[in-house]
């Protein structure tokens, strides 16, 4: 790969019906500060919103179904695409973001991760999981269990 291939960002595109009941649940509830925003005609709007580090997460349906339980979702609910969210409190993205009106899908919860996670459901049906880390990357690492897939174990 190339400086010229590397990605500089990701940018998830979320189509909504509402839009302005998608920017006030993204920026004004959530707290994503707006860098740009565009429109031409009619209802042809958008709105980049900063979302802090952006990172892929790459999941098995096992190991999604793992954090489900361990978040005390029922198995197999919302889309297979959701939000993640690390925040400095996950008790309080949840309380502001049932204030904007977010359903409340799964209360903070502590995980076997040494996470705080919490999931709410945003307009048209995304899921925002929000989670506050409790140890640094390092200290999980070194942790039994914890490696990068080319060395665990097959």
């Amino acid at each position: 790969m190339t400086d010229a291939t590397t990605p500089r960002q990701l940018r998830l595109i979320i189509e909504t019906d509402d839009f302005d009941q998608a920017i006030r649940f993204y920026r004004d509830v959530l707290g994503m500060p707006e860098q740009a925003a565009y429109a031409t005609t009619g209802d042809d709007r958008v709105a980049i919103l900063h979302a802090g580090t952006a990172t892929i997460e790459l999941a098995t349906r096992e190991h999604a179904r793992a954090v489900d339980a361990v978040e005390g979702m029922p198995p197999g609910t919302g889309p297979a695409l959701r939000l993640a969210l690390e925040v400095t409190s996950t008790a309080d993205a949840v309380a502001a973001a049932e204030a904007g009106g977010a359903e409340v899908l799964a209360p903070p919860t502590r995980t076997p991760f040494r996470s705080v996670n919490a999931r709410v459901a945003g307009p048209d049906g995304w899921q925002v999981t929000f989670f506050q880390e409790l140890e640094t990357l390092d200290e999980r690492r070194a942790r039994e269990g914890f490696t990068v897939d080319g060395d665990r174990d097959r």
